[in-house]
């Protein structure tokens, strides 16, 4: 039998795929999906076959838990998506990747996303010349995110940058790794989206 991953490493292998949630170890080797590409439990049961609910409902926990957002956050996004023009499932993709936790570890100053809010929440984070210390903060083209002048908070962000150099920043920001700053150029799209889901099923669970 296979060492134990932990609850959030068996996520992973439930959902099928990275969600980030254990910081270097989803970069290593030693990531639950690596070394075992198959859900928790015993294999060798048969899985019946899903309801139409069931398939939305798992792609809107999927979301949930990409993201490190709760139940009321998640029908609060959904809302606007709906009130918004254009496809409700695109949006509301593209709304999740504003966050300022997801932009954070997209510039690749925290390991995972949990590690991007505790940076955000404990006020190492500034955007536009201001502190701001919350991780759903929706970021707007053309805003400046930078990490505070305070030695603490740069050698912070410097440390995990040196670590992450290697990953690849999204088009739609700019990363100044010596000011240790980036800018929002563009706004997210659907092909911005890294998470293989399927949005359209969510919105007919929610729809309904």
């Amino acid at each position: 039998m296979g060492r134990y991953t932990g609850p959030k490493c068996r996520l992973c292998r439930r959902e099928g795929m990275k969600l980030f949630l254990k910081g270097v170890r989803c970069e290593s080797e030693k990531c639950a999906i690596a070394r075992r590409d198959y859900p928790p439990g015993n294999v060798s049961v048969r899985r019946g076959k899903v309801s139409s609910y069931g398939e939305g409902l798992r792609e809107k926990q999927k979301v949930k838990r990409f993201y490190g957002v709760f139940e009321e956050q998640f029908r609060r996004y959904f809302a606007i998506a709906s009130r918004s023009k254009g496809n409700t499932g695109e949006t509301l993709m593209t709304i999740f990747e504003r966050r300022l936790d997801n932009v954070v570890f997209k510039l690749g100053w925290a390991m995972s996303r949990a590690e991007a809010r505790q940076l955000i929440t404990h006020g190492h984070i500034n955007v536009n010349g201001k502190r701001v210390n919350v991780p759903s903060y929706s970021v707007e083209q053309n805003d400046e995110i930078k990490a505070r002048g305070a030695a603490t908070s740069q050698k912070r962000v410097k440390t995990r940058a040196d670590e992450t150099k290697g990953r690849q920043c999204p088009s739609w920001l700019a990363l100044d790794q010596d000011s240790m700053g980036g800018k929002v150029v563009g706004m997210p799209t659907r092909e911005d989206v890294s998470i293989p889901i399927q949005e359209q099923l969510i919105v007919e669970l929610l729809s309904k």
